[in-house]
Formats: structure tokens, C-alpha cells, sequence
């Protein structure tokens, strides 16, 4: 027959360990990707370049900046295969690469520092062995010619690289940029220090409370709310799980096509 004090010992045990562990999940924060605070750890990959024929070539991509020098980001850009990509989630993320495992073309002691802007998107012709160079598993890098010869000769093509996720550092604050028509607003959001990348976006205006966005692509962010002549405001979060609010960042008479510049997040 068991022993009242040591089932009770038991139960107390049992007890506790039971609260330790809904104390845990009921304090953490679940999210579809990794947080993205600076990483020490280098991560294995490749990266090869592409030449812009023409000055419309740093225009477009599939986070939705537009144009890469007008938007700030300059020639220090990557495109990402699937495997790093994450459906643009990962857009506005910063990333540094470095050159490794090549004697003959790395440039020793570089590093660069880029922020994701595109897709590299896969090619089904191809293995991911046999020229499919962005086809999953692999996790790849494209580089505008500029940014690759930072830390490799051109002539090295598909470069062995290590990378690691980085706090981005960005100058001035973040910039919503108002697209649409109607009551159709589409905001880009562009320009964001710290984890880079933006998980959920909220818009208020003088007349309503906080109305949540949904993404329409990249950093593309959408609603159908009439929103127009009042001020507006904005909460964005990162894949840090920090939330930054702008108030009246755009005012009363805003437009469609006007770009205005909010708060920023630490680095």
C-alpha cells in the first residue's frame, strides 16, 4: 500500500513542473521564421553576380523598392533563392557575406554587408546539383558585379560563401511610401534599421482605431479602408518581435504616391 506522504510528494512535483512548463509557452512569442538578432555564426552557401546592361536592370524585384538607389539601398542588394527567401518575408533583412574555401579568387580579409531585396527563383530544368543554382535545398546569393568583387575576382563566377543575419543599419527613419486608390491603400515600407524585415504592420487614422494590414507581397502592405483626409499613423513589427509606432507620419492632406518618414529601430 502506498505511502500518503510520498503520493503527496508526488503530486506536489508534478504540480510544479506543470507550471514551470505553461509559465514557459505562455510567455514565449511563436513566429513562422527565427528571430534575427546579429548572428556570430557563419553559415555555408554560394553566391554569383549579375552585370546591369542597363540602369533600368536596378529597378523592380520581388520586395517591391522599386528603385534601389532612389529607395537608398544602392548596390549593396541580394537576391535570395527559396531557401532563404521565405515567401518575402525575409525582405529588408541584412546579411553579411564573405568569400571562403578559393585561394585563387577571394579577396582576403573582405566582407560585405547587403539587404535583401529579391528572389532568385528556382529552375526546375535543372538539379539542384546540375545548374539549378537557386533550386531548394541550396541556399544561394545573387550579387549586382558591384558588390561581388568587394570579396571575389568576377572571373570566379559561383563562389563558395559563409554568411551570417546582421542588424541592419540604416540612415533617417522608416519610410512608408502610400500607393492605392479609393479606399484602397497600398503601403511599401522601406528602410528598416535593426532586424530589417517587417512581420506585421497596423494603420490608424485620426478617425479610426488600429486597423491591421495584410501583405501583399515583399514589404508591400495593404488594407480597403477609407483613410483619406486624416492623418495617419503606423505600428510595425520586426522578426524580433519589436513593435515601433509612428504617429501622424503622414497628415491630414496626404496623397497617394507621397513618401514620409517615421521613427527608426535601434541597430
Amino acid at each position: 500500500m502506498s505511502n500518503p506522504s510520498s503520493i503527496t510528494a508526488t503530486a506536489a512535483l508534478l504540480l510544479s513542473l506543470i507550471s514551470t512548463v505553461t509559465s514557459h509557452y505562455s510567455s514565449s512569442t511563436f513566429s513562422s521564421s527565427p528571430p534575427a538578432p546579429q548572428s556570430t555564426v557563419w553559415h555555408s552557401a554560394r553566391a554569383t553576380y549579375y552585370a546591369a546592361s542597363d540602369p533600368r536592370d536596378a529597378v523592380g524585384g520581388a520586395c517591391g523598392y522599386g528603385d534601389l538607389v532612389k529607395a537608398g539601398y544602392g548596390m549593396a542588394t541580394v537576391g535570395l533563392s527559396e531557401a532563404l527567401f521565405q515567401r518575402g518575408q525575409i525582405c529588408g533583412a541584412c546579411f553579411e557575406l564573405r568569400c571562403v574555401d578559393d585561394l585563387r579568387w577571394c579577396i582576403p580579409g573582405t566582407s560585405i554587408i547587403v539587404t535583401a531585396t529579391n528572389f532568385c527563383a528556382p529552375n526546375y530544368g535543372f538539379t539542384a546539383e546540375g545548374g539549378g543554382r537557386c533550386n531548394p535545398p541550396n541556399k544561394h546569393f545573387v550579387l549586382p558585379i558591384e558588390a561581388f568583387e568587394k570579396i571575389a575576382i568576377w572571373k570566379a563566377g559561383n563562389m563558395p560563401v559563409q554568411y551570417r543575419r546582421i542588424k541592419c543599419r540604416k540612415g533617417g527613419g522608416v519610410r512608408f511610401t502610400i500607393d492605392g486608390s479609393g479606399i484602397f491603400v497600398s503601403v511599401l515600407i522601406s528602410n528598416v534599421g535593426g532586424a530589417g524585415d517587417i512581420v506585421a504592420v497596423k494603420i490608424k487614422g485620426s478617425r479610426t482605431g488600429w486597423l491591421p494590414m495584410g501583405r501583399n507581397w515583399g514589404q508591400n502592405w495593404h488594407i480597403n479602408s477609407d483613410l483619406r483626409n486624416q492623418p495617419l499613423s503606423f505600428e510595425v513589427t520586426n522578426s524580433d518581435g519589436l513593435t515601433l509606432t509612428s504617429y501622424n507620419v503622414a497628415p491630414k492632406n496626404w496623397n497617394f504616391g507621397q513618401t514620409f518618414e517615421g521613427k527608426q529601430f535601434e541597430a
